[in-house]
């Protein structure tokens, strides 16, 4: 008889799966994930469902129902980024690597690692069945594209969604050792610009200096979207949008994320967006409007003098709380063809895809409990941040089932999420199970249907 895989090798199974959202060749390899998964839970004792959606499926797992006991969800993602630059990675980016105490693999934290951690920890449980309260996991393959095809899901399965809280690890603690519940999220709203001039591309020497030059038109156009103290032009942009409040800004002081921080981290000084805000605000809690890509013209060895028939941009805006993504969209793509036309060139604006901004207040109940289950397993008590990146999920489970979502993150600041060479501490397996775990007892003591 084999003897078990133990967490660590399954984790390793899981991480081989090149489950890329993105990447329209990779669904079959994420159909084999999700049945993997599949297997997997129902191995542990689960009720276990691969439900199909327009694009990737969604894995549904029930613990057996214990009458009269609250419902916790637990929410993750089994789809990861794509791995490119793949000349970049130290070792191949689906075939993890332990090197000094971290596994090296794409998704390793965002979020295969993070969830996984604590689906060890209910296997426990299972084992032992003495479950304190029934559990539902809920793991999505689109969350690293927008989640297109869930909210629609959510609809759908509603009632058999339906739980007391919602435990969601897809953010990042403060630093090895110190833990934060995540009490805000940015929004997002993703754009395609393009900027179209002449038929094609022309010689410059024969019609430079008459013809419009979409490159230099988008340019121009992209670098009027900021002034000079950093704060968006875009008309209304602004409106709508909630301060935060005093004593979350004085409790962020407290952090050790400040400038030398952030430029030991990044390489760069954090000068960039609105100057008359400090760091933590800027990448948390205020709006933003970045370039992600900017393509036009020739591009190999040596020079080709071009006027180029077509410029295109990538631009991705994040939301906070009070701004509305469609709402955004709509400004967005209004004023930039506005002022291509006026540089002289035809604009397309096209609005990828948007997720609304998440808050969450600390005094809840369920807040209170998994605060008490943080300080049991670290013996420090969280520290309460918000985070620049984007969950559209977690507003969406928010928005449907109508239950306070939990967001406790175990990646650390420098996991590389989304980057080569992305890493998630060993340890951390057996930590985020041990906090699961945790989490389930106290949640377990309060009443049903609290929010």
């Amino acid at each position: 008889m084999s003897k078990p895989h133990t967490g660590t090798e399954l984790f390793f199974e899981y991480l081989r799966f090149a489950s890329i959202s993105a990447d329209p060749a990779q669904a079959g390899t994420m159909l084999a994930c999700a049945e993997w998964m599949k297997s997997l839970l129902h191995g542990w004792g689960m009720t276990v469902e691969v439900c199909a959606t327009p694009g990737a499926p969604v894995v549904i797992a029930k613990s057996p129902h214990q009458k009269g006991k609250p419902t916790i969800l637990l929410y993750g993602h089994y789809d990861v980024q794509p791995a490119e630059p793949l000349d970049l990675w130290l070792s191949p980016p689906f075939d993890p690597e332990i090197r000094e105490g971290m596994i090296y693999a794409r998704g390793a934290t965002d979020n295969k690692g993070q969830s996984f951690s604590h689906l060890l920890g209910l296997k426990e449980l299972l084992e032992r069945g003495n479950l304190p309260l029934n559990v539902i996991v809920l793991l999505e393959g689109e969350e690293e594209i927008g989640s297109p095809n869930f909210m629609r899901f959510l609809q759908e399965k509603r009632d058999e969604l339906a739980a007391d809280a919602i435990l969601i690890s897809d953010t990042s603690m403060i630093a090895s050792g110190k833990p934060a519940l995540t009490l805000g999220l940015r929004g997002i709203a993703c754009f395609d610009i393009i900027a179209r001039g002449p038929s094609a591309d022309l010689h410059s020497g024969m019609f430079g200096g008459a013809a419009p030059n979409p490159a230099l038109a988008l340019s121009k156009v992209l670098s009027r979207m900021i002034d000079d103290e950093g704060a968006i032009t875009i008309p209304g942009f602004y409106e709508g949008c909630l301060p935060v409040p005093a004593q979350e800004l004085e409790a962020w002081k407290s952090l050790p994320w400040d400038e030398a921080w952030f430029e030991k981290a990044t390489g760069i000084a954090p000068n960039g967006g609105e100057k008359n805000y400090c760091v933590l605000e800027r990448v948390w809690a205020r709006p933003t409007a970045e370039i992600n890509g900017l393509t036009s013209g020739y591009q190999g060895s040596g020079s080709k003098t071009i006027i180029p028939s077509v410029a295109s941009a990538k631009l991705s805006c994040r939301l906070v709380p009070g701004q509305d993504p469609d709402l955004i969209a709509a400004l967005v793509q209004h004023w930039v063809e506005q002022e291509l036309a006026a540089e002289g060139v035809k604009g397309e604006v096209i609005f990828d895809h948007g997720g609304k901004p998440f808050y969450t207040a600390p005094e809840n109940s369920f807040i209170q409990s998994t605060v008490e289950a943080v300080e049991s397993v670290f013996s420090v008590s969280p520290a309460f941040t918000r985070e620049g990146l984007s969950i559209p999920a977690a507003v969406m489970l928010h928005e449907t089932l109508q239950v306070p979502v939990i967001l406790l993150g175990l990646g650390l600041p420098d996991c590389q999420a989304h980057a080569p060479n992305e890493s998630y501490p060993l340890a951390h397996l057996e930590l985020g199970a041990a906090l699961l775990r945790e989490i389930m007892e106290q949640v377990a003591g309060i009443s049903r249907r609290v929010v």
